[in-house]
């Protein structure tokens, strides 16, 4: 089924009601005889006036469903014969001859059809109809257009309507066509409209239309800056909160124990990769549900990921303490081996987890500016991943120990607490809360064995700069790092962005080796 075949019902009973036969046989033979220049010109005189009779007939011309005869024309589906203009049944004579199309006459009876569904009685289709209007304006479509206008009912709708008779009309052949038309679309506050003007002043002749069309632009420039602004902004909110989930694990694992762990961002990938699990099973065996898959993979990527850190501290780390080289080697071994082992167990390739149906699509905020729903649930996760580190760190018995232990490790020895095993829980939450962090990264790229590659350095940088052990410094530190660095693409590129942002953090530490936030008490003594 071709994409004409998709609107077809939609628009057979949602054109709004016109004469009883719209389409005359003189239209429906000149459409399908002559050269294409002929046809073409028929083809939009017949639109002026189109009922469902028209859309029939082109979408069965769309079809290649229609032969002809030195006096008559038939819509042929299924061997049976109909008269395009009555509809009623006909036999079709053995030396009817096939229509054929072009590639040029395609391309305008996919236009056509496409204006066509400005009429459709789904207000969403008519909304992405007159968008597609504005996108690509076909003056030989002005008719259509306003006998759209003088049809519709919805407000927002006519609205765009409007600006899409604008957008026609500023190629028109009249002056004072496109002088309006040049005034109006400065209102029409969207990248496309941008376009339409910046294409139409290359090629305007006139010096009073080039003149109102430089000066729609400016005001149409000033009106979109806003929205790229709070884009960039929002993309570096973005990324901060996603450094912020990575970093947060970091901060427990180095930041209140000292343990250099390289093997981060592998924890991390195995929080994405039992995210994936968790989706492929959904699918086979609970595919009604598979929306929900999500709210079990988070649960589950962290306990992966708090499994295998408990693990690697009790077999491994729990003998480096006091030795950083020692365990900085260690934990980059360890990374080596879990992508190893990921790419024996899933294969070497990035594998793809989809979004459930409600983190799809995103809000529309400005013309320019749509914000992904999946982007804004994730800021939100961070928050609350944050809120919850801060109530177990700062509220709870295991929080209490788990700073005991950092600011003084003999005395909490002395007062019964086990440390060992302090240690391990401590590292088995950062180790989890990295889990999460590969499951809220699923949800926005694809998942490979080298996922955590990618921001191990920047979630060291984040620790390093907020000052260690210091949660609300991982917390400036990400969300600072993500807008600056952002807002620095935007003027120098990708790249020298990253270079300018580690330079700043080189010097910045260089001046205060503590970090934003310097740590109190005996700890920062010791």
């Amino acid at each position: 089924m071709n994409r004409f075949q998709r609107y077809l019902t939609a628009l057979l009973f949602g054109m709004i009601s016109l004469a009883a036969q719209a389409l005359t046989p003189e239209q429906a033979r000149a459409i399908v005889t002559g050269d294409t220049d002929a046809r073409i010109e028929a083809l939009n005189k017949a639109l002026t006036d189109a009922d469902e009779r028209t859309v029939g007939f082109l979408q069965a011309l769309a079809d290649d469903a229609v032969k002809i005869t030195a006096d008559k024309v038939f819509i042929v589906r299924n061997d049976k014969g109909t008269d395009p203009v009555s509809g009623a049944d006909v036999s079709v004579p053995d030396d009817a001859a096939e229509v054929i199309s072009n590639n040029r006459l395609r391309s305008e009876l996919d236009a056509a059809m496409a204006g066509l569904r400005l009429f459709s009685a789904d207000d969403k289709v008519r909304m992405a109809a007159v968008q597609a209007m504005i996108k690509e304006p076909d003056a030989s479509k002005l008719g259509l257009v306003e006998r759209a206008i003088s049809a519709e009912k919805n407000s927002r709708i006519a609205e765009l309507l409007e600006f899409a008779r604008a957008a026609v009309a500023l190629t028109h052949e009249d002056k004072a066509q496109r002088l309006a038309a040049a005034k109006l679309l400065a209102n029409s506050k969207t990248p496309d409209t941008q376009r339409l003007l910046n294409q139409q002043l290359s090629q305007e002749t006139d010096a009073a239309v080039r003149a109102q069309l430089e000066a729609s632009l400016r005001a149409l420039q000033s009106a979109l800056a806003w929205g790229e602004r709070l884009g960039a902004l929002f993309t570096g909110v973005s990324l901060g909160s996603i450094l912020l989930l990575v970093a947060l694990g970091l901060a427990i694992t180095y930041g209140l124990m000292g343990v250099i762990n390289m093997a981060h961002g592998e924890l991390m990938m195995i929080g994405a990769y039992a995210t994936y699990v968790v989706q492929g099973l959904f699918r086979n065996y609970m595919p009604a549900y598979f929306d929900a898959y999500l709210l079990l993979a988070i649960p589950v990527s962290f306990m992966a990921s708090a499994l295998v850190g408990a693990a690697l501290e009790r077999a491994v780390l729990r003998h480096l303490y006091g030795r950083p080289l020692e365990t900085l080697l260690a934990t980059w071994g360890i990374s080596l081996m879990l992508m190893q082992g990921v790419r024996s167990l899933f294969g070497a390739q990035n594998v793809g987890v989809e979004n459930p149906q409600w983190m799809s699509g995103g809000l529309q905020v400005l013309s320019n500016l749509t914000l992904p729903w999946n982007r804004l649930i994730i800021i939100g996760f961070a928050a609350a991943v944050l809120i919850g580190m801060a109530l177990l760190i700062g509220k709870t018995r295991l929080g209490l120990f788990v700073r005991g232990v950092t600011q003084n490790r003999p005395m909490a020895s002395c007062m019964g607490v086990n440390t060992a095993r302090i240690d391990t829980y401590a590292f088995a939450l950062g180790s989890g809360i990295a889990g999460l962090a590969g499951c809220a990264l699923s949800q926005i790229g694809n998942v490979g064995p080298d996922l955590g590659q990618s921001y191990i350095v920047d979630s060291f940088m984040v620790v390093v700069l907020g000052g260690v052990g210091q949660l609300a410094g991982t917390v400036y530190a990400a969300l600072g790092l993500g807008i600056i660095n952002k807002i620095l693409e935007g003027w120098a590129g990708a790249v020298l962005a990253k270079i300018a942002v580690l330079v700043f953090i080189i010097v910045f530490i260089q001046k205060r080796p503590q970090g934003l936030f310097a740590m109190k008490g005996r700890s920062a003594e010791a």
